[in-house]
């Protein structure tokens, strides 16, 4: 069965899409047919893979992936990249109860060829990061460690716990990382500690360093790995990515 995984959170700047971007081609080079699909409207995974945004969203339109999708330098990850149109977004974040359904089931449709999916949600509880979970089989929340780190965690886990509930057998918790990690700031071990107190095992091991290199990959349209393969943030996403795997 295909794992897919839902990159969300809430709050902003917090690694989202860094980390979708680099899972997704880490993934990919493990060997494994993998999509990452970019649906906020911000369209950053699209631009961080070196793509420029779409015209039209096949999600809007309900025309198929295929003719939409570009290979990106790793030969196992495919992108569907995202669109800034505004009536695209507009569409898709509007709410209607039916079309919300459609698109669920159109991008559950689509997945039958890949191995690993990772969708890049928006960064809200609205109408996309909600089918973008109801479509997912794994939830993955970055969080960044600094003092509001757990504000409004509260509401995004009541909204995971719905989506849950729709269709008890489909979604899970995958994990949580800590991002923008400082091992000199005492407030990045208060974090740390508080996040693991709270969530448990579903903390991964594994942190996401402040790496200089995380920040300057994405305007090269490389991953970090492509972009700084020694640096401490591809080591850090190298071992998140193994992390990953073996929960699989």
């Amino acid at each position: 069965m295909v794992r897919v995984f839902c990159v969300a959170n809430q709050k902003g700047g917090v690694g989202k899409t860094t980390t979708a971007i680099s899972l997704a081609d880490l993934i990919a080079k493990s060997g494994s047919r993998t999509l990452l699909i970019d649906l906020d409207p911000q369209c950053n995974a699209t631009s961080g893979l070196g793509f420029s945004p779409i015209d039209s969203h096949p999600l809007v339109s309900g025309v198929s992936f295929s003719g939409k999708l570009v290979s990106t330098l790793e030969s196992n990850l495919q992108l569907l990249p995202g669109s800034r149109s505004f009536g695209d977004v507009e569409r898709l974040s509007g709410g209607d109860v039916l079309d919300a359904e459609r698109i669920r089931c159109q991008l559950l449709d689509e997945f039958s060829q890949f191995e690993y999916v990772l969708i890049d949600s928006p960064p809200s509880l609205g109408h996309l990061t909600q089918i973008a979970l109801s479509a997912a089989t794994e939830v993955f929340m970055p969080i960044q460690c600094e003092f509001f780190a757990m504000e409004g965690l509260v509401q995004m886990i009541a909204v995971i716990k719905k989506i849950m509930a729709q269709n008890p057998s489909r979604l899970k918790f995958g994990g949580i990382v800590l991002t923008m990690y400082d091992v000199s700031l005492e407030l990045t071990h208060e974090v740390d500690r508080e996040v693991r107190e709270f969530f448990g095992e579903i903390v991964f091991r594994t942190v996401i360093p402040r790496d200089v290199a995380i920040s300057e990959a994405p305007s090269h349209g490389l991953s970090i790995v492509d972009y700084a393969p020694k640096s401490r943030g591809a080591r850090a996403y190298i071992e998140l990515c193994m992390e990953v795997l073996d929960r699989g």
